[in-house]
């Protein structure tokens, strides 16, 4: 028996992983649709912010690559229509952040700096080397493309959290580069005496965020409330608990 397809609303559809996600969708077999592209930018195929809650009531599910402020706009309106909202914005300030918790208690929230399963699956890898190696010196690296507002991303923000949490310490250090079309790269180093270890994800093409954040919507449709990440659809969370 065919699966329905999972009708999905996209915002940020002008932006950069707007337009892989459209194109992701394109090639997925049936699995997805496109219900509508949402961005402030016009562009072909999109609509203004403002034909969003219209074009909710036919959509199953949201995935949002917009800014934080129109996240936390579009979190609040699944809430209250009860439809699944994925986002792999970053940069959110602790009050943003608050307000997609808050949505979270009516509709499920999956929220990602990276939508790369490859990459969350370091996050752990991460945690575990830092908690075992405590007398090492941890440092973040990251570089991407020149045209990138946030820096230090997202992501290396949450390699940093997940050492700082294995350590019951401070963040490490992290550096930033912004150059050329450089996609997303991120080094984890952990030096000790006579030794070092380096942990490094590359990402190739923006598809494979695109793919993730899909991956994502479809694992959220049908949730109850919540918030969650790649922690909960890998099934990481114990691991890093120590309970595998």
């Amino acid at each position: 028996m065919k699966t329905k397809a999972l009708r999905v609303l996209l915002c940020g559809a002008s932006g950069r992983m707007g337009r892989a996600v459209r194109a992701e969708i394109e090639t997925a077999s049936g699995a997805f649709l496109l219900a509508a592209g949402i961005d402030a930018r016009q562009g072909p195929g999109t609509e203004s912010p403002d034909a969003f809650s219209y074009q909710l009531a036919g959509a199953d599910v949201v995935v949002d690559f917009s800014v934080p402020a129109s996240a936390c706009g579009y979190a609040a309106a699944c809430a209250r229509a009860r439809k699944p909202f994925v986002t792999g914005v970053t940069g959110f300030s602790p009050k943003q952040l608050a307000a997609l918790k808050a949505a979270a208690r009516r509709t499920a929230v999956f929220c990602s700096p990276n939508m790369s399963p490859a990459v969350n699956l370091t996050f752990a890898l991460a945690a575990i080397a830092a908690g075992r190696l405590p007398n090492f010196d941890a440092h973040v690296s990251e570089a991407h493309h020149a045209a990138k507002r946030d820096a230090p991303s997202g992501t290396a923000l949450r390699y940093a959290e997940h050492i700082a949490a294995a350590r019951g310490g401070a963040r490490p250090p992290i550096t930033s580069a912004r150059a050329g079309d450089i996609v997303g790269d991120h080094t984890v180093l952990l030096a000790g005496p006579y030794e070092r270890v380096e942990l490094t994800h590359r990402a190739h093409s923006r598809a494979v965020f695109a793919a993730g954040a899909l991956r994502a919507a479809a694992w959220a449709a049908g949730r109850k409330p919540g918030f969650y990440d790649y922690m909960d659809l890998l099934g990481l969370k114990a691991l890093l608990q120590g309970k595998l």
